[in-house]
């Protein structure tokens, strides 16, 4: 931990320096401006480190969680994805679009140099942030027995993860005002420590509860959704810390200010929640179609056969809970991504430059694919033994033929953060709202069909037809406005497609090779998957670095990369 806290305090100053001197090329007119690449860069680094770190941390506790749960393992994942995703819902209904909002808004009055407005701006959204907080988690507590659909053990998960509600608005919209200064690197170890003590109170529960009190597993799992409060405290006192022992910086930057506009309190309000609103659907979107699952799925499937509640309940845990924790972990990528993109897209609509926001939107695509593409098809090839090394033998062939779809289906879910954040950052969120409620009708009118013939796989394949409609609308429409250059985008596509596709046939050899072990025990299957991860994760760093495509999309700054590897 000291040396963590030593390399982030380092980059932390190496960041003020960059955008100290961004601000003051704004302010005076005078220099060059900082490369928006290179921002987009240094930012997605920080934010995906601080996304892929957290999400990790949130799949390795599956393993211990698994064994001490026992045979209450499925059964006690099924709860948890539940209450997580009505949590979800609250949660964004709670935060209200607020912290992406301030970071837009943040980021639009720092070009015009008016520092002092982005404080009260700030300060207003975190009024608003406390109110919708303290309304949403009363409504969830005293509400709960109104969203368990019939399952009365969700109730004291929804009592548990109320409390989370009440810190984590006001921890976002802080990460926001950051993000608004292009500071992302608060966020990123933020996040870091709100998952790491998470992750810590819910093992140490669960272990205490079902190992040595040999307790109520219900009772386990409302200690491990209530986890999510623990963590956010610790989340936010690292941005606390991180603004105090900056404090001074922040005041100068207002102090420098040209104090040029006088913005009232009811129009800092107004233009809060004109873009706030937008962002509730567009950032609950996956969360919506995961409620659909949660609530139509059952239903359909009792229609389509005699099938009980708890076997129902095993198969909405493979496939909604199992299969999606492990796929957040690569769509992490894209939404650090989008975090990035906002502010940036922000100045540049400010300054209605279309040329800048055309490249900043090529760079924002290619980017995404160049994490997103080699990063799912790589799970895919290895979804066998990473099934087992998370899940254990369960439903084995059934739950990794569920994961490898899964990870398919996550290009298009992260494909859909990114283009909803890019629609926010140009101010078109109305427009972005309408082509998403498409993709959800779309999404209610194959569900029961789809579910029906297909079982655990239909609401898959309803989610992805849902979000392929809502992102070829999405991205038609920017194409219109700002002429994206596809051709340009589509020969380093072809580039990443074809190098990913050599990395998902090595991974696929490696697991392949690895059923030769004879064995289905978990230490085994991670050797196979840390062996597959290295060497097919070495062949695509190596081919983009071989071939400069890493320096076409990522900048020259990469090529230090590959002299410190030592390719030429």
């Amino acid at each position: 931990m000291i040396g963590l806290t030593a390399v982030g305090q380092r980059d932390f100053e190496i960041i003020e320096v960059k955008v100290g001197c961004q601000m003051a090329a704004r302010s005076d007119q005078t220099g060059n401006q900082v490369n928006a690449q290179d921002q987009m860069v240094a930012g997605s680094a920080w934010m995906t480190a601080g996304s892929i770190f957290s999400r990790i941390l949130g799949a390795v506790y599956i393993i211990p969680w698994n064994i001490w749960f026992g045979a209450f393992y499925l059964q006690g994942n099924a709860l948890y994805g539940k209450g997580y995703n009505i949590y979800s819902f609250f949660l964004i209904a709670a935060i209200a679009g607020v912290p992406s909002a301030i970071a837009k808004q943040v980021a639009h009055y720092n070009a015009l140099n008016e520092y002092g407005v982005s404080v009260r701006l700030y300060k207003r959204g975190l009024e608003i942030a406390v109110i919708t907080g303290i309304s949403i988690a009363l409504l969830m507590y005293f509400g709960a027995p109104l969203f368990t659909g019939g399952d009365a053990h969700l109730i004291p998960v929804l009592h548990s993860l109320a409390w989370a509600i009440l810190i984590i608005p006001t921890m976002s919209l802080t990460r926001g005002y950051f993000q608004g200064f292009q500071q992302m690197a608060p966020s990123a170890l933020s996040q870091f420590a709100e998952q790491l003590i998470r992750v810590v109170y819910m093992l140490a529960t669960a272990f205490i509860i079902m190992r040595v009190l040999h307790g109520n597993w219900v009772t386990a799992v409302s200690q491990s959704t209530f986890a999510a409060a623990i963590g956010a405290m610790g989340g936010l006192l690292v941005l606390g810390v991180y603004y105090w022992r900056r404090r001074h910086h922040f005041r100068a930057l207002v102090a420098n200010s040209n104090n040029d506009l006088i913005v009232p309190a009811n129009q800092l309000y107004r233009e809060i929640i004109a873009q706030a609103v937008p962002f509730i659907v567009l950032g609950a979107g996956i969360t919506i179609f995961q409620l659909i699952d949660q609530y139509t799925f059952a239903p359909i499937m009792h229609m389509a056969g005699t099938y009980t509640d708890a076997h129902l309940n095993d198969l909405f845990a493979l496939f909604g809970v199992n299969a999606n924790k492990l796929i957040m972990i690569t769509i992490s990528l894209a939404s650090a991504l989008a975090v990035t993109v906002v502010p940036l897209l922000s100045e540049s609509y400010t300054r209605g430059n279309k040329q800048e926001i055309s490249t900043q939107l090529s760079n924002a695509f290619l980017m995404f694919e160049f994490v997103m593409i080699p990063s799912a098809l790589g799970m895919a090839a290895i979804a066998r033994p990473l099934n087992l090394v998370f899940y254990g033998r369960s439903h084995e062939a059934l739950a990794a033929s569920l994961l490898a779809f899964s990870s398919y289906l996550s290009i298009l879910l992260g494909l859909y953060t990114v283009v909803a954040a890019l629609m926010q950052g140009i101010s078109q969120n109305k427009r972005a709202v309408r082509y998403f409620v498409v993709g959800t009708i779309v999404k209610f009118i194959l569900q029961w069909p789809l579910v029906y013939f297909l079982g655990a796989f239909g609401p898959l394949i309803a989610t992805a037809f849902g979000f392929t409609v809502t992102c070829y609308l999405i991205i038609h429409s920017l194409d219109q406005q700002f002429s994206i250059n596809f051709a340009h985008i589509a020969k380093k596509t072809n580039g990443i497609l074809l190098t990913s596709l050599g990395t998902f046939a090595l991974a696929k050899l490696i697991a392949w090779l690895g059923t030769f072990l004879g064995s289905e025990g978990r230490v085994t299957n991670f050797l196979i998957v840390m062996v597959a991860v290295v060497i097919a994760g070495y062949f695509y760093v190596y081919t983009v670095l071989k071939t400069r495509l890493a320096d076409t999309i990522l900048g020259p700054r990469i090529a230090g990369l590959r002299r410190r590897l030592h390719i030429h």
